[in-house]
């Protein structure tokens, strides 16, 4: 038997051995998922004109609804200057995705006594994470209260920190910058761990309100919270505080600490 007489037998022998296999399987069963799929009834109406208005309301997805949020971020209590302390920072906003209006409040409460303040900001989406604000600024306590007109940005910088910066402009030629940043480092699904950093500078003394010019304060926080729900949370943590140059000088004259660092609890909440 020649090359070529082999070479055809062969291939008769692999097209018979293909024809008897297709025979005995003509076609594959369907798998379990196959069989237990039941395809939908096709459309029985056309989808006819409609305004956007009717759109979103069939579709649910409207875009611009205005929505709002209340956040304690800190309600706690400490020791200051060997006297009690409640401490609260919170924030507050309602509008849409790209405006908002945005209060914000900080401060202390010490032997009935209330220093701090209050901020109400119009809040505009600037980019995918950044916001711009501008609105005003009240500062409440011992001394004089001052008010100030505020311009910021706030917003989540590489790596995730939630970073904010904001300049400040008072009578009399006053003015005063704030920055701050915090990141929240997941060590279980309910265990959270939140270092957070801020200074406070101020463009001219004020020694009304035992102030100095140039950097005024700093304050490192470290909070370690369990998340009970996401909208409460119990805290415990250590804060460090600073005062420096004649804001130092004002401290000490008072008999206030310049330098302290300070156990603290509190709580947590969202609505």
């Amino acid at each position: 038997m020649n090359t070529t007489s082999l070479v055809l037998c062969t291939l008769i022998f692999v097209l018979r051995a293909a024809a008897a296999a297709s025979a005995e399987d003509p076609t594959p069963e369907p798998t379990e998922s196959e069989r237990a799929h039941v395809a939908p009834d096709p459309p029985q109406h056309p989808m006819h004109e409609m305004s956007n208005e009717r759109m979103i309301e069939l579709m649910q997805m409207e875009d611009n609804a205005p929505f709002s949020m209340l956040l304690f971020d800190e309600l706690e209590w400490h020791e200051k200057n060997k006297q009690d302390a409640v401490h609260w920072d919170a924030e507050g906003w309602y509008g849409t995705d790209y405006n908002k209006a945005w209060l914000r409040t900080e401060g202390n409460r010490i032997e009935g006594e209330y220093e701090g303040l209050a901020e109400l900001f119009w809040d505009r989406i600037v980019g995918r994470w950044w916001h711009a604000q501008a609105g005003v600024r009240h500062d409440f306590g011992e001394g004089p209260s001052r008010d100030w007109i505020g311009l910021g940005v706030q917003g989540l910088a590489p790596h995730w920190f939630e970073v904010e910066a904001t300049v400040y402009f008072g009578e009399q030629g006053r003015t005063a910058a704030r920055f701050s940043g915090e990141f929240e480092l997941l060590l279980t699904q309910r265990l959270v761990l939140q270092p957070k950093i801020e200074f406070d500078l101020y463009g001219k003394d004020d020694p009304q309100n035992a102030i100095g010019s140039g950097l005024a304060a700093s304050e490192i926080g470290l909070r370690l919270r369990y998340e009970i729900r996401r909208e409460i949370a119990p805290y415990v943590g250590l804060v460090w505080t600073r005062s420096y140059g004649e804001t130092a000088d004002f401290a000490r004259t008072g008999g206030d600490d310049v330098d302290e660092l300070r156990f603290v609890a509190g709580l947590r909440l969202w609505f």
